[in-house]
Protein backbone atom coordinates (compact mmCIF):
# COMPACT_ATOMS: atom_id res chain seq x y z
CA UNK A 1 0.00 0.00 0.00
CA UNK A 2 1.36 3.44 -0.96
CA UNK A 3 1.74 6.40 1.37
CA UNK A 4 -1.07 8.10 -0.56
CA UNK A 5 -3.41 5.17 0.06
CA UNK A 6 -2.47 5.13 3.74
CA UNK A 7 -3.26 8.83 3.98
CA UNK A 8 -6.64 8.33 2.30
CA UNK A 9 -7.52 5.59 4.79
CA UNK A 10 -6.50 7.72 7.74
CA UNK A 11 -8.51 10.68 6.44
CA UNK A 12 -11.57 8.48 5.91
CA UNK A 13 -11.19 7.00 9.39
CA UNK A 14 -10.95 10.46 10.96
CA UNK A 15 -14.06 11.55 9.02
CA UNK A 16 -16.06 8.56 10.27
CA UNK A 17 -14.75 9.18 13.79
CA UNK A 18 -16.01 12.77 13.69
CA UNK A 19 -19.42 11.56 12.54
CA UNK A 20 -19.54 8.73 15.09
CA UNK A 21 -18.52 10.90 18.04
CA UNK A 22 -20.98 13.64 17.03
CA UNK A 23 -23.76 11.06 16.69
CA UNK A 24 -23.00 9.63 20.14
CA UNK A 25 -22.86 13.15 21.55
CA UNK A 26 -26.32 13.95 20.19
CA UNK A 27 -27.73 10.75 21.67
CA UNK A 28 -26.20 11.55 25.05
CA UNK A 29 -27.50 15.11 24.84
CA UNK A 30 -31.04 13.92 24.05
CA UNK A 31 -31.00 11.24 26.76
CA UNK A 32 -29.17 13.33 29.39
CA UNK A 33 -26.43 10.70 29.61
CA UNK A 34 -22.76 11.60 29.99
CA UNK A 35 -21.22 8.58 31.70
CA UNK A 36 -18.89 6.60 29.46
CA UNK A 37 -20.48 3.23 29.94
CA UNK A 38 -24.03 4.56 30.00
CA UNK A 39 -23.52 6.33 26.67
CA UNK A 40 -21.71 3.32 25.24
CA UNK A 41 -24.83 1.24 25.86
CA UNK A 42 -27.07 3.84 24.26
CA UNK A 43 -25.01 4.84 21.22
CA UNK A 44 -22.71 1.95 20.28
CA UNK A 45 -25.12 0.21 17.87
CA UNK A 46 -25.99 3.47 16.08
CA UNK A 47 -22.33 4.39 15.68
CA UNK A 48 -21.55 0.97 14.20
CA UNK A 49 -24.50 1.17 11.82
CA UNK A 50 -23.87 4.72 10.58
CA UNK A 51 -20.08 4.60 10.28
CA UNK A 52 -17.40 2.21 9.07
CA UNK A 53 -15.60 2.28 12.42
CA UNK A 54 -14.56 -1.02 13.97
CA UNK A 55 -15.97 -2.10 17.32
CA UNK A 56 -13.17 -0.67 19.44
CA UNK A 57 -13.14 2.67 17.68
CA UNK A 58 -16.92 2.87 18.02
CA UNK A 59 -16.52 2.38 21.79
CA UNK A 60 -13.79 5.03 21.95
CA UNK A 61 -16.01 7.43 20.01
CA UNK A 62 -18.81 7.05 22.57
CA UNK A 63 -16.33 7.58 25.40
CA UNK A 64 -14.98 10.72 23.72
CA UNK A 65 -18.52 12.04 23.37
CA UNK A 66 -19.23 11.29 27.04
CA UNK A 67 -16.15 13.25 28.12
CA UNK A 68 -17.27 16.22 26.03
CA UNK A 69 -20.78 16.05 27.47
CA UNK A 70 -19.36 15.95 30.99
CA UNK A 71 -17.46 19.15 30.27
CA UNK A 72 -20.61 20.76 28.90
CA UNK A 73 -22.55 19.75 31.98
CA UNK A 74 -19.94 21.36 34.23
CA UNK A 75 -20.25 24.61 32.29
CA UNK A 76 -24.04 24.42 32.52
CA UNK A 77 -23.79 23.89 36.28
CA UNK A 78 -21.91 27.19 36.45
CA UNK A 79 -24.71 28.99 34.65
CA UNK A 80 -23.03 29.09 31.23
CA UNK A 81 -25.00 28.78 28.01
CA UNK A 82 -24.18 25.45 26.36
CA UNK A 83 -25.05 23.40 23.29
CA UNK A 84 -24.55 19.82 22.17
CA UNK A 85 -20.85 19.16 21.38
CA UNK A 86 -19.89 18.51 17.78
CA UNK A 87 -16.63 16.97 16.64
CA UNK A 88 -15.06 18.82 13.73
CA UNK A 89 -11.35 18.76 14.58
CA UNK A 90 -9.31 16.35 12.40
CA UNK A 91 -8.39 14.06 15.30
CA UNK A 92 -9.08 10.50 16.38
CA UNK A 93 -8.39 8.50 19.54
CA UNK A 94 -6.36 5.29 19.60
CA UNK A 95 -5.69 2.80 22.39
CA UNK A 96 -3.71 -0.40 22.91
CA UNK A 97 -6.28 -2.35 20.87
CA UNK A 98 -6.15 -0.05 17.84
CA UNK A 99 -2.48 0.98 17.91
CA UNK A 100 0.70 -1.11 18.02
CA UNK A 101 4.23 0.18 18.51
CA UNK A 102 7.16 -1.77 17.08
CA UNK A 103 10.81 -1.83 18.11
CA UNK A 104 11.85 -0.34 14.75
CA UNK A 105 9.98 2.86 15.74
CA UNK A 106 7.04 2.25 13.47
CA UNK A 107 3.41 2.22 14.48
CA UNK A 108 0.44 0.24 13.18
CA UNK A 109 -2.89 2.06 13.21
CA UNK A 110 -6.38 0.65 12.72
CA UNK A 111 -8.46 2.27 9.98
CA UNK A 112 -11.93 1.68 8.53
CA UNK A 113 -10.54 -1.03 6.25
CA UNK A 114 -7.17 -2.35 7.37
CA UNK A 115 -4.19 -1.35 9.44
CA UNK A 116 -1.59 1.04 8.10
CA UNK A 117 2.00 1.04 9.26
CA UNK A 118 3.79 4.36 9.60
CA UNK A 119 7.26 5.45 10.64
CA UNK A 120 7.54 7.66 13.69
CA UNK A 121 9.42 10.91 13.15
CA UNK A 122 11.59 11.01 16.27
CA UNK A 123 14.52 13.22 17.34
CA UNK A 124 17.87 11.98 16.08
CA UNK A 125 19.28 12.35 19.57
CA UNK A 126 18.29 9.22 21.49
CA UNK A 127 18.53 11.22 24.68
CA UNK A 128 15.20 12.86 23.83
CA UNK A 129 12.42 12.40 26.38
CA UNK A 130 10.38 10.28 23.92
CA UNK A 131 12.88 7.45 24.18
CA UNK A 132 12.46 7.33 27.95
CA UNK A 133 9.03 5.82 27.31
CA UNK A 134 9.64 3.98 24.05
CA UNK A 135 12.69 2.09 25.33
CA UNK A 136 11.49 1.38 28.87
CA UNK A 137 9.46 -1.79 29.40
CA UNK A 138 7.97 -0.24 32.53
CA UNK A 139 5.71 1.86 30.29
CA UNK A 140 3.02 0.70 27.89
CA UNK A 141 0.89 2.60 25.41
CA UNK A 142 -2.51 3.83 26.54
CA UNK A 143 -5.02 6.22 24.94
CA UNK A 144 -3.34 8.33 22.25
CA UNK A 145 -4.47 10.98 19.76
CA UNK A 146 -3.78 11.21 16.02
CA UNK A 147 -4.14 14.68 14.48
CA UNK A 148 -4.12 15.52 10.76
CA UNK A 149 -2.65 18.90 9.84
CA UNK A 150 -1.74 20.20 6.37
CA UNK A 151 -1.09 16.74 4.99
CA UNK A 152 0.98 15.60 7.99
CA UNK A 153 -0.06 13.37 10.89
CA UNK A 154 0.91 13.98 14.49
CA UNK A 155 0.58 11.12 16.96
CA UNK A 156 0.45 12.17 20.61
CA UNK A 157 1.26 8.95 22.42
CA UNK A 158 -0.02 8.27 25.91
CA UNK A 159 1.88 5.93 28.24
CA UNK A 160 1.16 4.28 31.57
CA UNK A 161 2.90 1.80 33.77
CA UNK A 162 1.46 -1.62 32.98
CA UNK A 163 -1.10 -3.14 35.31
CA UNK A 164 0.69 -5.82 37.36
CA UNK A 165 -2.41 -7.98 36.91
CA UNK A 166 -2.28 -7.74 33.10
CA UNK A 167 -0.23 -10.90 32.68
CA UNK A 168 -0.49 -13.34 29.84
CA UNK A 169 -2.75 -15.58 31.87
CA UNK A 170 -4.63 -12.76 33.60
CA UNK A 171 -8.03 -14.51 33.30
CA UNK A 172 -6.71 -17.03 35.83
CA UNK A 173 -5.39 -14.38 38.20
CA UNK A 174 -7.16 -13.38 41.38
CA UNK A 175 -8.75 -9.95 41.49
CA UNK A 176 -9.00 -7.92 44.67
CA UNK A 177 -11.81 -5.38 44.56
CA UNK A 178 -12.31 -2.13 46.47
CA UNK A 179 -15.95 -1.04 46.49
CA UNK A 180 -16.69 2.69 46.77
CA UNK A 181 -20.03 4.32 47.59
CA UNK A 182 -20.51 7.99 46.71
CA UNK A 183 -22.92 10.10 48.72
CA UNK A 184 -23.84 13.54 49.97
CA UNK A 185 -22.93 13.83 53.65
CA UNK A 186 -20.03 11.48 52.98
CA UNK A 187 -18.39 11.99 49.62
CA UNK A 188 -16.93 8.50 49.55
CA UNK A 189 -16.97 5.37 51.70
CA UNK A 190 -14.92 2.30 50.81
CA UNK A 191 -15.49 -1.38 51.49
CA UNK A 192 -12.43 -1.18 53.75
CA UNK A 193 -14.38 1.22 56.03
CA UNK A 194 -12.58 4.41 55.01
CA UNK A 195 -14.92 7.42 55.30
CA UNK A 196 -14.45 10.77 53.54
CA UNK A 197 -16.83 13.49 54.75
CA UNK A 198 -18.42 16.01 52.41
CA UNK A 199 -20.04 18.15 55.11
CA UNK A 200 -17.54 21.02 54.97
CA UNK A 201 -17.68 21.08 51.17
CA UNK A 202 -21.48 21.39 51.33
CA UNK A 203 -21.37 23.93 54.17
CA UNK A 204 -18.90 26.21 52.40
CA UNK A 205 -20.87 25.94 49.14
CA UNK A 206 -24.12 26.87 50.90
CA UNK A 207 -22.42 29.89 52.46
CA UNK A 208 -21.10 30.95 49.07
CA UNK A 209 -24.57 30.62 47.50
CA UNK A 210 -26.03 32.76 50.27
CA UNK A 211 -23.41 35.49 49.76
CA UNK A 212 -23.75 35.32 45.98
CA UNK A 213 -27.51 35.81 46.25
CA UNK A 214 -26.99 39.04 48.16
CA UNK A 215 -24.32 40.29 45.77
CA UNK A 216 -26.49 39.53 42.72
CA UNK A 217 -29.25 41.63 44.21
CA UNK A 218 -26.77 44.49 44.60
CA UNK A 219 -26.06 44.31 40.88
CA UNK A 220 -23.00 46.55 40.82
CA UNK A 221 -19.85 45.95 38.83
CA UNK A 222 -17.91 45.64 42.08
CA UNK A 223 -20.36 42.99 43.31
CA UNK A 224 -19.92 41.07 40.06
CA UNK A 225 -16.12 41.09 40.46
CA UNK A 226 -16.53 39.85 44.02
CA UNK A 227 -18.77 36.99 42.82
CA UNK A 228 -16.22 35.95 40.19
CA UNK A 229 -13.39 36.02 42.72
CA UNK A 230 -15.29 34.00 45.31
CA UNK A 231 -16.43 31.54 42.64
CA UNK A 232 -12.83 30.96 41.57
CA UNK A 233 -11.72 30.40 45.17
CA UNK A 234 -14.59 28.00 45.82
CA UNK A 235 -13.83 25.93 42.72
CA UNK A 236 -10.13 25.83 43.64
CA UNK A 237 -11.00 24.67 47.16
CA UNK A 238 -13.47 22.07 45.88
CA UNK A 239 -10.97 20.63 43.41
CA UNK A 240 -8.30 20.48 46.11
CA UNK A 241 -10.70 18.64 48.42
CA UNK A 242 -11.62 16.16 45.69
CA UNK A 243 -7.95 15.59 44.86
CA UNK A 244 -7.29 14.74 48.52
CA UNK A 245 -10.27 12.38 48.62
CA UNK A 246 -9.16 10.68 45.39
CA UNK A 247 -5.65 10.26 46.84
CA UNK A 248 -7.14 8.62 49.93
CA UNK A 249 -9.12 6.17 47.78
CA UNK A 250 -6.00 5.27 45.81
CA UNK A 251 -4.06 4.79 49.06
CA UNK A 252 -6.76 2.42 50.33
CA UNK A 253 -6.54 0.41 47.12
CA UNK A 254 -2.74 0.22 47.24
CA UNK A 255 -2.63 -0.62 50.96
CA UNK A 256 -5.08 -3.49 50.48
CA UNK A 257 -3.39 -4.64 47.23
CA UNK A 258 -6.50 -4.08 45.13
CA UNK A 259 -6.43 -4.58 41.38
CA UNK A 260 -9.83 -2.93 40.82
CA UNK A 261 -11.74 0.05 42.21
CA UNK A 262 -15.47 -0.21 41.61
CA UNK A 263 -18.02 2.61 41.61
CA UNK A 264 -21.74 2.65 41.00
CA UNK A 265 -22.73 3.82 37.54
CA UNK A 266 -22.97 7.62 37.39
CA UNK A 267 -26.35 7.57 35.68
CA UNK A 268 -27.66 5.54 38.61
CA UNK A 269 -26.33 8.12 41.07
CA UNK A 270 -28.42 10.77 39.32
CA UNK A 271 -31.52 8.56 39.43
CA UNK A 272 -31.00 7.66 43.09
CA UNK A 273 -30.42 11.25 44.15
CA UNK A 274 -32.66 13.28 41.80
CA UNK A 275 -32.88 16.14 44.29
CA UNK A 276 -29.16 16.30 44.98
CA UNK A 277 -27.61 19.69 44.40
CA UNK A 278 -25.62 20.29 41.25
CA UNK A 279 -22.57 20.52 43.51
CA UNK A 280 -22.91 16.86 44.47
CA UNK A 281 -23.34 15.66 40.90
CA UNK A 282 -20.33 17.73 39.79
CA UNK A 283 -18.27 16.49 42.76
CA UNK A 284 -19.05 12.83 42.03
CA UNK A 285 -18.13 13.11 38.36
CA UNK A 286 -14.94 15.03 39.11
CA UNK A 287 -13.93 12.64 41.89
CA UNK A 288 -14.25 9.64 39.59
CA UNK A 289 -12.18 11.45 36.94
CA UNK A 290 -9.42 12.13 39.46
CA UNK A 291 -9.44 8.55 40.78
CA UNK A 292 -9.43 7.15 37.23
CA UNK A 293 -6.27 8.83 35.99
CA UNK A 294 -4.45 8.29 39.29
CA UNK A 295 -5.45 4.62 39.34
CA UNK A 296 -4.24 4.16 35.78
CA UNK A 297 -0.79 5.40 36.76
CA UNK A 298 -0.76 2.77 39.52
CA UNK A 299 -1.95 -0.03 37.26
CA UNK A 300 -5.36 -0.25 38.96
CA UNK A 301 -8.51 -0.66 36.92
CA UNK A 302 -11.71 1.31 37.34
CA UNK A 303 -15.01 -0.50 36.89
CA UNK A 304 -18.69 0.39 37.26
CA UNK A 305 -21.71 -1.64 38.30
CA UNK A 306 -25.44 -1.13 38.32
CA UNK A 307 -25.97 -0.20 41.96
CA UNK A 308 -29.73 -0.79 42.12
CA UNK A 309 -30.77 -1.87 45.62
CA UNK A 310 -27.24 -1.69 47.02
CA UNK A 311 -28.55 0.62 49.73
CA UNK A 312 -31.32 -1.85 50.65
CA UNK A 313 -29.38 -5.12 50.46
CA UNK A 314 -27.72 -6.57 53.55
CA UNK A 315 -24.05 -7.14 52.81
CA UNK A 316 -23.98 -9.95 55.40
CA UNK A 317 -26.96 -12.18 54.52
CA UNK A 318 -28.11 -10.72 51.19
CA UNK A 319 -31.66 -9.92 52.31
CA UNK A 320 -33.04 -6.93 50.40
CA UNK A 321 -35.77 -4.75 51.83
CA UNK A 322 -36.67 -1.08 52.14
CA UNK A 323 -37.13 -1.71 55.83
CA UNK A 324 -33.41 -2.44 56.17
CA UNK A 325 -32.66 1.29 56.05
CA UNK A 326 -34.87 3.03 58.62
CA UNK A 327 -32.91 6.32 58.37
CA UNK A 328 -30.43 7.81 55.88
CA UNK A 329 -27.19 6.84 57.62
CA UNK A 330 -28.22 3.69 59.49
CA UNK A 331 -28.64 0.14 58.16
CA UNK A 332 -30.27 -2.63 60.16
CA UNK A 333 -31.21 -5.89 58.46
CA UNK A 334 -34.73 -6.98 59.37
CA UNK A 335 -33.73 -10.61 58.76
CA UNK A 336 -30.30 -11.17 60.36
CA UNK A 337 -30.38 -8.01 62.53
CA UNK A 338 -26.93 -6.92 61.35
CA UNK A 339 -26.38 -3.19 62.00
CA UNK A 340 -23.76 -0.97 60.32
CA UNK A 341 -23.37 2.38 58.63
CA UNK A 342 -25.59 2.52 55.55
CA UNK A 343 -22.91 3.92 53.22
CA UNK A 344 -20.39 1.29 54.34
CA UNK A 345 -22.98 -1.40 53.68
CA UNK A 346 -23.56 0.04 50.19
CA UNK A 347 -19.80 0.17 49.46
CA UNK A 348 -19.48 -3.53 50.26
CA UNK A 349 -22.47 -4.34 48.05
CA UNK A 350 -21.02 -2.35 45.15
CA UNK A 351 -17.72 -4.21 45.34
CA UNK A 352 -19.43 -7.54 45.88
CA UNK A 353 -21.58 -7.06 42.77
CA UNK A 354 -18.43 -6.80 40.67
CA UNK A 355 -16.91 -9.84 42.38
CA UNK A 356 -20.03 -11.85 41.61
CA UNK A 357 -20.06 -10.55 38.04
CA UNK A 358 -16.60 -12.06 37.57
CA UNK A 359 -18.05 -15.52 38.23
CA UNK A 360 -19.95 -15.26 34.95
CA UNK A 361 -16.78 -14.60 32.96
CA UNK A 362 -16.01 -17.89 31.23
CA UNK A 363 -12.38 -16.84 30.72
CA UNK A 364 -11.68 -16.36 34.42
CA UNK A 365 -10.78 -19.25 36.69
CA UNK A 366 -9.15 -17.34 39.56
CA UNK A 367 -10.86 -16.21 42.75
CA UNK A 368 -12.05 -12.63 42.89
CA UNK A 369 -12.28 -11.18 46.37
CA UNK A 370 -13.67 -8.12 48.06
CA UNK A 371 -11.31 -6.07 50.20
CA UNK A 372 -12.65 -5.35 53.70
CA UNK A 373 -11.06 -3.62 56.68
CA UNK A 374 -9.85 -6.79 58.39
CA UNK A 375 -9.69 -9.29 55.55
CA UNK A 376 -11.15 -10.36 52.23
CA UNK A 377 -14.28 -12.27 51.30
CA UNK A 378 -14.67 -14.55 48.28
CA UNK A 379 -17.71 -16.37 46.87
CA UNK A 380 -16.03 -19.75 47.31
CA UNK A 381 -13.94 -19.45 50.47
CA UNK A 382 -15.85 -16.87 52.47
CA UNK A 383 -14.06 -14.47 54.82
CA UNK A 384 -10.28 -14.70 55.14
CA UNK A 385 -8.48 -12.49 57.72
CA UNK A 386 -5.44 -10.61 56.43
CA UNK A 387 -3.28 -12.45 58.95
CA UNK A 388 -4.00 -15.64 57.02
CA UNK A 389 -4.40 -14.21 53.51
CA UNK A 390 -0.98 -12.51 53.67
Amino acid sequence: MSDEQDAELLEATISDWQHGATLASQIGWDENEDSKYGLQKLAYSDVREETRLGSQHAILATHQAASALTGVRELKDKGRKVSCPEFTSPTIKYDANTLTLFEDNTVSLTTIESRVRCELALPEDEGGYQYQFLNDDEWSVTESTLTARDGDYFLHLGFRKPNPFDKQESPAEDRTVLGVDLGIQRLAVTSTAHFESGKKLVHDHDQFEHVRGGLQQTGTQSAHRTIVGRETREERYSRDKLHRVSNAIIEEAVEHECSHIVFEDLSYIRDRMPNAKKLHQWAHRKLIQFVTYKAEARGIRIEFVDAAYTSQRCSECGHTSRGNRPVQSHFECVKCEKTLHADYNAAKNIGWRFVRRGLNDSRRTGNSQLALKSGTVTPNRGFIPYSIAR
